[in-house]
């Protein structure tokens, strides 16, 4: 079951947003709680001190005490893989919404047209993440490694060395092999040796890929500008 947490400090906008929520999840068959916020704090305190968890949160930037930006950078030690959408009516957070690793960025003035798709998306990658898995299989060996928690992979001689969450699998195959069998979009080679799972990458920053673990990977040159483009594309426009 998805749970979603709506925060916005305009009562009939947290409704309204909430209402949307709720027919995107009926449309995407998909079985969801979702909990309403009028204040920032309360929601920054059930996830930091009463360990709630979110699988999608909407979130408005423009809020007094706690801002949404602040608040995103705050639970995001608590809640790594959160999906946020921000709906602002200042476009110049959209470069550090980016920077947070935000899923989306809504303009309030294109909530009806944007958010449902927003939310559409996060729903249906938050499915596909949920169930995809890697196989390392050997003679004496089965490992079955989740997608999402896979950070990074590198060439290491005649292995590929995959880094998740939990360490490091290493299977004797070259890094081009593991990319055609993981036959998905969010992995990009950001060098000829390194190939990355871009729901990770936090920001890119001085020529590097900045991830969720706090490990900076650089980009070759020859890579930078497709990293930008394949990252674009896969999120999607933030405005």
């Amino acid at each position: 079951m998805l749970r979603i947490a709506v925060c916005d400090d305009d009562s009939e906008a947290v409704w309204a947003h909430r209402e949307i929520a709720r027919a995107c999840l009926k449309e995407c068959g998909s079985v969801g709680e979702i909990k309403v916020y009028a204040d920032s704090g309360n929601l920054l305190y059930d996830i930091t001190e009463d360990h709630f968890f979110f699988d999608l949160i909407l979130l408005d930037i423009e809020m007094p005490g706690c801002t949404g930006m602040e608040l995103a950078e705050k639970l995001k030690p608590s809640l790594p893989n959160v999906k946020i959408i921000f709906i602002t009516s200042h476009i110049e957070y959209a470069i550090d919404a980016f920077e947070l690793s935000v899923f989306r960025y809504v303009p309030k003035g294109d909530t009806e047209k944007r958010l449902p798709a927003a939310i559409r998306d996060a729903i249906r990658l938050i499915d596909l993440e949920s169930g995809k898995t890697y196989t390392i299989q050997t003679n004496s060996r089965l490992e079955r490694i989740p997608y999402q928690e896979i950070y990074y992979i590198e060439r290491d001689g005649k292995n590929a060395s995959i880094t998740t969450s939990s360490g490091v699998s290493k299977v004797r195959k070259s890094l081009q092999q593991v990319y055609e069998e993981l036959d998905a979009e969010e992995f990009i080679y950001i060098d000829r040796g390194c190939i990355v799972n871009l729901i990770h990458i936090m920001q890119m920053q001085d020529g590097m890929a900045v991830l969720k673990n706090g490990v900076s990977l650089p980009i070759s040159r020859s890579h930078l500008q497709t990293v930008k483009e394949q990252i674009n594309r896969y999120w999607g426009a933030h405005i």
